[in-house]
């Protein structure tokens, strides 16, 4: 956590000064090419000794703020078990290269002869240089001086990211040590790889045929395997048929539930207890079957949504037998409203021109049948299971003592329920809002013209 937690300040500090460098160099030249910068120290005396400073930082070189970072970082890869050999060696490799890119943004637009096409860049703003200066400054600062952070940054810091932090302390020297022999080592590597390898238009080049490989073009990569999916997807999900976005819900409900079930070892199905079936219901069931058929078989739409209707009406019959005619009211009501609807709408629709093929409908069928096989039995499994009757009892006997109502259902709905039956009914009023300002929708006599004229295009 120390480490972490210095090399993030470490890094902030080095990075902020070279980026605005960087920038500082674009202006006034207006170029960042480092093949073609050199000399400028001529010039930008105050960003040339930034840049030194930030470049020492980052390469972690005493007395840099950046020399305690790395050796925390080494201490810390040194110590991870059983991966430190592999850690260790990836510190290293990264620390090298580290150096080699902030010698080149800090130390080599400043060194060397001052090109001709330079000569006449002068000194921006002071408001320009004394920013990374600062930051520079306070690289060094801190590494010779890192007590000033130590208890007021570094250990508060420390002490939140961790649950046993103990007292932690900074100090730029820590003797002679393996630790030090890998800044050592790092240092060496890196300054060596600077004077050996010179970046050119050929080492860009080669650069260039592994851009492949660098994190952008992977990041890249994956946004484009992610959209290509994304398409794939929507088009198969979102394909504009809603024949297919029920059956996709319906195949996702029976796959989680028959899951469930079939890893459901203790079925507790009673039959024993259900009430033996009278002559009217049997007919009244046959009716509704023969309806359910009827109405997929069916190759008109008006004979479709009478069936349909009919299917309704036997439910509203089903509630009427068990003593629910609330219920049945209610079926009734909502049945009769929408094969009304639907013949108002149907009207207007033209007759079938296309079926489903005989694939589909085996397809459809096969889904639908395992559907309701599947809520059936979910059902039986609700009613096998012990049922806790305090709900009930309080309903009943409550009904009419609080709510001065003798039908506990209707008394429920407006009274113990009264705000959900109200958001409700707010809902479906909305709805009915909606559907209403869709059907008194008409177009204007120069919205017809318009439409006229792109129709004959």
């Amino acid at each position: 956590l120390l480490a972490a937690c210095v090399f993030i300040l470490v890094h902030a500090l080095y990075k902020a000064t070279l980026f605005l460098i960087t920038g500082i160099i674009d202006h006034e030249t207006g170029t960042r090419d480092v093949t073609m910068l050199s000399g400028l120290r001529k010039v930008l005396l105050p960003v040339a000794i930034a840049g030194f400073l930030a470049a020492i930082s980052n390469a972690g070189i005493p007395p840099s703020f950046g020399f305690l970072g790395k050796d925390l970082i080494y201490e810390a890869t040194l110590h991870f078990g059983n991966s430190a050999i592999l850690l260790t060696a990836l510190a290293i490799i990264t620390n090298i290269l580290l150096l080699y890119a902030g010698f080149l943004a800090g130390i080599k637009p400043f060194t060397g002869k001052l090109p001709e096409n330079f000569s006449k860049v002068h000194m921006p703003s002071f408001l320009m240089w004394l920013p990374p200066l600062i930051l520079a400054v306070l690289g060094i600062i801190i590494g010779v001086f890192p007590s000033i952070i130590q208890g007021s940054l570094m250990q508060p810091a420390v002490t939140a990211l961790g649950e046993n932090s103990s007292e932690i302390e900074l100090k730029l020297w820590h003797g002679f040590n393996t630790i030090l022999a890998l800044s050592a080592t790092t240092i060496g590597i890196g300054v060596l790889l600077y004077f050996l390898i010179k970046p050119s238009a050929k080492i860009e080049t080669a650069i260039e045929k592994l851009e492949y490989l660098s994190p952008k073009s992977i990041v890249e990569g994956f946004g484009s395997g992610f959209r290509y999916f994304s398409d794939i997807w929507t088009k198969f999900f979102q394909n504009g048929f809603l024949r297919h976005y029920v059956s996709t819900i319906i195949l996702f409900l029976v796959l989680v539930m028959g899951y469930t079930l079939l890893n459901n070892t203790r079925y507790k199905m009673n039959f024993s207890s259900f009430a033996e079936l009278t002559f009217y219901e049997v007919i009244t069931v046959a009716i509704m079957i023969g309806g359910i058929l009827y109405t997929v078989f069916s190759k008109s739409r008006l004979a479709a949504v009478a069936a349909m209707g009919v299917v309704g009406l036997t439910i509203s019959l089903i509630f009427a037998y068990y003593s629910a005619p609330d219920l049945a009211m209610t079926q009734f009501s909502i049945d009769t409203l929408t094969v009304i609807l639907f013949v108002l709408v149907l009207y207007r629709l033209p007759k079938y021109l296309k079926f489903s093929s005989y694939k589909t409908r085996i397809k459809d069928g096969v889904l639908s049948i395992t559907f309701g096989a599947l809520i059936t039995i979910l059902a039986l499994e609700v009613l096998s299971e012990p049922q806790g009757s305090e709900m009930t009892e309080y309903y009943a006997e409550n009904a009419y003592i609080l709510a001065k109502g003798k039908n506990v259902v209707n008394v429920i709905l407006v009274d113990f329920r009264g705000i959900d039956t109200f958001m409700e009914i707010a809902v479906l009023t909305i709805a009915a809002i909606g559907v209403f300002a869709l059907l008194k929708l008409r177009l204007t006599t120069k919205e017809r013209i318009i439409v006229k004229d792109k129709n004959k295009l």
